[in-house]
């Protein structure tokens, strides 16, 4: 969390940069045409995003701690603006690539369309790595072939599919991948370009020899794209990712477990890797494996609710006393985390409450669970459903019925 100035929330606005100062309560004041006014809507978005807890207001005058989520939300609607500007002709296309790629985001239709007009434009901007970032837009749309556009008209007046990953250099015609390799010979970055692009392609066997060639020679390369050490701990990785996803690809599931193992040996904070491997092992019903690893992902990503909802989901699927009760406790974080909106957790809870029912008879009072608890949670539920599906509210009713906790 951080401080961050007015201007940010007035951008999410939409409007200018005005003062907006806490105050009373007034009715929307409406002009001439009956619209609210600029103001009174961004005094509204303000009023939306303090009680979304989004943002916090601050001891000096004009800042507010924003959250980390609620940034995010500002980066995708910027990048949605700005997305928007340029595809009604405005103006902005580099930015909104380099957008794009410090989101890490994927827009590979727009970033190739994009991309290629940039990229036979006549002015000067640093385009070795707007060649690698068209290059692998080009390989997400599936667009392999070479085509040779001779000359700006064409390129302009051709569809996506047929420019693939070629355009138009200056000496000849060539495409992205091959004139990174004539600027950059012996970089490794570029020649995990290649490997993906042969990965793309289905040649199985001989992506694995590149990847495996890039992982065994791993020299200080002085000659890539802007490459730093972090720079190369990140190409590291992603080679491992793709050997993974290769794994997957071809249907080789063991082999995915291992190379992911192998992965986590090495990095062993990447929690997307051991998300990916508790999926796979969830699709497999290996339960235990998959609670070790939705344990792993938790201690980096403890407040994310989704994370907490899949844990409490495992631990309730392998049953026994204990591990439902604790399942309890995580559905319960993660309707505390979601302001008490996840219909999927309150259910949760639910089965949680009689499982621990049927379970614990005959067992000490200390186990068994207080009508309160059940009471809120139907509470919820029903008013949920009301708000939002009204004529499911019988299919509610008889299902918390038949879990003996109506």
């Amino acid at each position: 969390m951080g401080v961050v100035f007015r201007t940010i929330v007035e951008d999410m606005a939409g409007g200018d940069n005005k003062k907006t100062e806490k105050k009373s309560e007034k009715k929307p004041k409406a002009n001439a045409s009956g619209d609210i006014s600029a103001s009174v809507a961004e005094n509204v978005l303000l009023v939306v995003v303090v009680n979304g807890e989004m943002i916090e207001y601050y001891d000096i005058s004009g800042c507010y701690i924003i959250r980390p989520w609620a940034m995010s939300i500002w980066e995708i609607m910027q990048l949605n603006r700005l997305e928007n500007q340029v595809d009604n002709g405005g103006g902005g296309t580099w930015e909104y690539l380099c957008l794009v790629k410090k989101l890490k985001v994927r827009r590979p239709e727009k970033v190739l369309k994009y991309g290629l007009s940039l990229l036979n434009d006549s002015r000067k901007r640093s385009k070795w790595t707007l060649y690698e970032q068209v290059s692998v837009a080009a390989m997400d749309c599936q667009c392999l072939d070479v085509a040779k556009v001779t000359n700006r008209s064409r390129l302009r007046s051709a569809s996506i599919c047929s420019l693939t990953i070629a355009l138009k250099t200056d000496d000849s015609d060539e495409d992205c991948i091959k004139v990174l390799q004539k600027k950059f010979p012996e970089s490794k970055r570029v020649a995990r370009l290649e490997a993906i692009l042969l990965e793309a392609k289905g040649s199985w066997s001989e992506a694995e020899k590149a990847y495996a060639s890039l992982l065994e020679d791993n020299p200080l390369d002085q000659n890539s794209i802007a490459v730093t050490p972090n720079m190369l701990i990140f190409i590291e990785q992603v080679i491992h990712r793709r050997k993974v996803a290769m794994a997957k690809a071809q249907g080789d599931i063991s082999g995915a477990i291992e190379l992911l193992n192998k992965y986590l040996e090495i990095f062993m904070a990447d929690h997307d890797a051991w998300r990916e491997l508790a999926d796979i092992y969830v699709s497999l019903q290996m339960y235990k494996h998959a609670a070790f690893c939705y344990e792993e992902v938790i201690l980096a990503q403890p407040t994310v609710p989704l994370y907490l909802l899949a844990y409490a989901d495992v631990l309730y699927t392998l049953g026994g006393l204990e591990n439902i009760q604790t399942a309890k406790k995580y559905y319960a974080s993660t309707i505390d985390l979601t302001g008490g909106k996840n219909t999927r957790a309150l259910f949760g809870i639910c089965l949680c409450m009689s499982a621990i029912a049927q379970l614990s008879k005959g067992r000490n009072k200390d186990d068994k669970e207080s009508p309160e608890l059940q009471s809120l949670t139907v509470t919820a539920l029903e008013k949920d459903y009301k708000n939002r599906a009204s004529d499911k509210l019988p299919l509610l009713n008889a299902a918390l019925k038949s879990l003996k906790i109506s």
